[in-house]
C-alpha cells in the first residue's frame, strides 16, 4: 500500500502511526497553505455510504471505513481505488484542512509541515449517543473525534 503520485503534489508515504495504525507521512517539507493530496476512491450516494456503514458495525464488512463526504448526495469511497489520502488519520489540532470543489475533495496544508511528519485532519463526525474516542495526543485534544455541537 502505497500513495498514488498521481493525486499527491507532495512525495509521501504510508507508514506505521502512533494515533491509529497507519498514517500518511510527509517525505519533503510542505509549506502552508498548499495542495497536499487528492482524496479519491469509488463515488457512491450517500444512502449507499450509510449501507456500508450499517455492514461495518454488524462486523459482515471490513473493520474500517474510508467514506468521506463531498455533498449531501455523494461521498468517496477512499477503500476502492483509493490515493492513499484514506490513511490520513484524525487529529483535534490537525495539520490539514478539507477543501471540496467540483465534486473532488483535497487536503490542504494548515500549517507548515516537517519532512518525516504525520498528516492530519479533522475528521469532524458529527455528535452521537456513542462518540468516538480519540487518541491524538495533542494538547488541544477534546476527548471524542465528534464534535459536540
Amino acid at each position: 500500500m502505497n500513495v498514488d503520485p498521481r493525486f499527491a503534489a507532495f512525495p509521501l508515504r504510508i507508514g506505521p502511526s502512533a494515533v491509529d495504525r497507519r498514517g500518511v507521512f510527509a517525505e519533503a517539507r510542505i509549506p502552508a497553505r498548499r495542495k497536499v493530496i487528492e482524496y479519491t476512491g469509488e463515488k457512491i450516494t450517500r444512502p449507499q455510504g450509510w449501507r456500508r456503514l450499517r455492514r461495518i458495525l454488524c462486523g459482515k464488512g471490513p473493520k474500517r471505513m474510508y467514506i468521506s463526504k463531498i455533498n449531501r448526495k455523494w461521498s468517496v469511497d477512499g477503500a476502492v481505488g483509493g490515493s492513499g489520502a484514506e490513511y490520513v488519520n484524525h487529529c483535534c489540532d490537525p495539520n490539514l484542512f478539507k477543501r471540496k470543489a467540483n465534486g473532488r475533495i483535497y487536503y490542504y496544508s494548515r500549517k507548515p509541515i516537517r519532512k518525516g511528519q504525520e498528516l492530519t485532519v479533522d475528521y469532524r463526525f458529527g455528535p452521537t449517543k456513542r462518540p468516538l474516542a480519540c487518541h491524538c495526543g495533542s494538547r488541544k485534544c477534546r476527548g471524542t473525534i465528534n464534535l459536540t455541537k
